[in-house]
């Protein structure tokens, strides 16, 4: 094959080659480019808003979730750990001081016979008559009862217990390390105090949360909010069912980082910043700085806020832009909360595409030339 034979097929190799390759489709890539971002832009007509992170977006858009206890929670006093409930069996015994008494002779203490507290939370005691037992402790039953055999008798001397009952009682379930169902006592009246009772939390603190319910009503707090605001280390009600868990809040992480995955939060509160760095960061060889962006639907208060408007119904396809290379991106990447659900997004380096086209190029023109060499010698063109 002469010299121009061979020319003529690198050329039209390289034509080929330059020709498929110039729109890079055929090409590798983590996903859209900047440039694919912003043409879906309502700016360019497309269903999405691209807004650029500043001081302004990063106060609209911080939004954490409130968790709290009501004032029907917070206000509620505590429960003495002997209060009486429904279902308990109370005995006792009384002394009369004189020979022939109502119920005893001087001396020789009546015991009362054993008696289940009612449904109604009533019980009855000869002579006494009727008494409401649930709500006081034995204490305070032993006073009525005195003062009511005490116009009857002189100088009565009553004792009142608890047979048998567990009086006020919580159920704590989930990431504890002693679930189980625990006593209202002295020591324990409190969310705080149970808690320590169970064990501990057993997942990171940081995200731990506490969900109580109370009849048909819930509160829900961050453990560790416990120990920063008193008022949270609310009074505990019998039957009150505590549930622990870990935060379930996660984002999604694409495109030139360390890893693409969903990944839980590991904070209360998470930045733009922390959340890269929780994938491994960008990847060096990759990402480009200046484009790093956070999709999301935002509620249409938010997304007025944002963009200066007050015309915008129900939620929006929000994308925020961040660019680490500004003078202030750094401040702005950590600033910018991350949220539930977020899809934080890292595209490639403008030259990393190029960088693929050439490695495409290099390694198919070393095909051509084998495919010359090989019609050089006659193993394919005459």
């Amino acid at each position: 094959m002469t010299l121009m034979g061979n020319s003529w097929v690198r050329s039209a190799a390289l034509f080929v080659l330059v020709f498929g390759l110039a729109s890079c489709d055929v090409l590798p890539r983590v996903g859209p480019n900047k440039q694919e971002i912003y043409a879906g832009s309502v700016q360019r007509e497309g269903d999405a808003f691209v807004v650029a992170v500043n001081d302004r977006v990063t106060r609209a858009t911080a939004v954490v979730p409130a968790l709290g206890f009501s004032s029907n929670f917070i206000n509620a006093g505590q429960v003495g750990s002997d209060t009486i409930r429904p279902g308990d069996v109370l005995g006792g015994a009384i002394w009369e001081n004189v020979e022939q008494g109502i119920l005893a002779s001087a001396g020789a203490p009546a015991a009362l016979q054993e008696v289940q507290v009612a449904g109604s939370g009533f019980i009855f005691i000869p002579y006494a008559g009727r008494i409401k037992a649930a709500g006081n402790s034995p204490e305070a039953i032993r006073r009525i009862v005195t003062d009511k055999l005490a116009t009857q008798t002189p100088d009565p001397q009553v004792l009142i217990t608890r047979v048998a009952g567990d009086g006020a009682t919580v159920s704590i379930t989930g990431a504890v390390n002693g679930q189980g169902v625990y006593p209202i006592q002295r020591p324990t009246r409190t969310l705080g105090a149970m808690l320590a009772q169970a064990g501990g939390v057993a997942v990171n603190p940081e995200v731990a949360v506490v969900k109580i319910i109370r009849g048909g009503t819930t509160g829900k707090i961050w453990y560790q909010d416990l120990f920063e605001d008193p008022r949270l280390d609310i009074a505990l009600r019998n039957g009150d069912r505590i549930l622990v868990e870990a935060d379930t809040r996660a984002f999604t992480a694409m495109g030139a980082t360390g890893s693409q995955t969903r990944v839980n939060f590991q904070t209360q509160n998470l930045s733009a910043l922390e959340a890269i760095a929780q994938v491994g960061g960008l990847n060096p060889a990759l990402a480009d700085p200046t484009g790093i962006f956070i999709f999301r639907n935002e509620a249409a208060e938010i997304s007025n806020a944002v963009l200066g408007r007050n015309d915008l119904v129900g939620d929006q396809r929000m994308i925020y832009v961040l660019n680490l290379t500004e003078p202030n991106g750094m401040f702005m990447a950590r600033d910018f909360v991350i949220r539930d659900g977020d899809t934080v997004y890292v595209t490639e380096a403008p030259y990393v595409q190029w960088t693929k086209v050439i490695t495409a190029l290099t390694g198919s023109l070393g095909a051509a030339e084998s495919l010359a060499t090989a019609a050089s010698t006659g193993g394919i063109l005459p």
